[in-house]
């Protein structure tokens, strides 16, 4: 069995004050656990980033994979040449699942809730109206 070795963030700050470890890890061993060497850092608050060139190439040639954000890193440090990759994508809500077939299907039903919501206004307009006359 291969062992799957990759380049990540390990979070050391303290609250509210994010500072990360980028580590070698094996993939299987948990996010703050484990890690086999310590291959630079990473400030995001102070913008300051230091890595060790020279064995993160060296573990990239042996088979290791960077996350999409310390690829990204990488890449704008120039120690890897290659194209920024998309690290996250914003959760999509339960009606967002299809946006083209939904957009369409949303719009109709629209028209039919802006009637109903004329509705409550009249009825307080009524009300309104018969409160007046009482009085």
């Amino acid at each position: 069995m291969k062992i799957m070795l990759v380049i990540r963030l390990q979070r050391v700050g303290k609250k509210n004050q994010p500072s990360y470890r980028v580590v070698l890890a094996e993939k299987t061993f948990p996010v703050k656990g484990k890690f086999i060497e310590i291959l630079g850092n990473y400030n995001p608050r102070q913008k300051t980033k230091a890595f060790e060139k020279d064995r993160i190439l060296y573990w990239l040639s042996k088979g290791a994979q960077a996350s999409p954000t310390v690829h990204n890193l990488l890449v704008s440090e120039k120690i890897v040449d290659a194209p920024k990759v998309k690290a996250w994508a914003p959760k999509k809500k339960e009606g967002e699942a299809k946006p083209a077939p939904a957009a369409v299907k949303k719009e109709a039903p629209a028209e039919p809730k802006a009637k109903e919501e004329a509705k409550p206004e009249e009825k307080k307009e009524e009300k309104s109206e018969e409160t007046k006359k009482e009085k």
